[in-house]
């Protein structure tokens, strides 16, 4: 039986922006857009009305900007995914967003295909951030973290129920390996990484990678 239609909330306060963005998903037979906004008080009261899978939200709005929005979003309906539309790569509003709660972020100029396999991949769970940019994310917030000569960092209490191995495959995401760079660093194979990640966002209580890297930095596990 095939499954039901990926439910897509489009919020950008350009009306030719969701215009276009609403051709490129009508095209998928899996994809269908029930709803778009042109704010992120909008965006909150169509999410929570209809409920959608996935929610692609434009981070810089008028009333309420997508952070907000994405914060209030996730609050009201955990199993919703946001993905953040940017115009810059890696700009704080859109780090902003990461920490509210969204899976990951999209330049806005991004190629059809990237933004179908991006909703697609959020909705199962995955995050939309590649380690290229993960690795911009710590860089470009450095001064965020702890110093060499810092006092050590209290921590997270969610990352005492760690094992030492997921601890170590932990650090490897957060400092933007793939799963198969650690695989081929730890000598395992590539399943058994996608095992420990699971794990790790189940201990941690997290949603996806994003989340879990945003932990681990915060929490002074890793250094840019």
């Amino acid at each position: 039986m095939r499954p039901d239609p990926l439910r897509i909330l489009l919020v950008d306060d350009q009306a030719l922006v969701r215009m276009g963005f609403a051709l490129v998903l009508g095209g998928e037979d899996d994809l269908d857009v029930v709803g778009e906004a042109g704010d992120g008080a909008t965006a909150v009261g169509q999410a929570r009305a209809l409920r959608p899978d996935v929610v692609l939200m434009d981070v810089r709005m008028p009333a309420m900007d997508g952070i907000e929005a994405t914060r209030q979003i996730v609050a009201e309906s955990p199993s919703t995914r946001v993905i953040v539309l940017t115009t810059f790569d890696l700009d704080e509003y859109a780090f902003g967003a990461l920490r509210a709660g969204a899976s990951g972020f999209l330049l806005k100029d991004a190629r059809p295909e990237e933004l179908v396999e991006a909703i697609r991949s959020v909705a199962a769970g995955d995050a939309v951030m590649s380690p290229r940019v993960t690795r911009r994310m710590l860089e470009m917030f450095a001064d965020r973290l702890p110093r060499d000569d810092a006092p050590a960092p209290t921590g997270d209490t969610r990352l005492a129920a760690l094992s030492p191995r997921e601890t170590e495959v932990l650090r490897a995401v957060a400092t933007g390996r793939s799963n198969a760079e650690i695989a081929a660093d730890l000598f395992v194979a590539e399943a058994t990484v996608k095992t420990h990640v699971g794990r790790i966002l189940a201990k941690l209580g997290v949603r996806d990678r994003v989340q879990a890297v945003i932990v681990a930095y915060e929490a002074g596990l890793v250094e840019p």
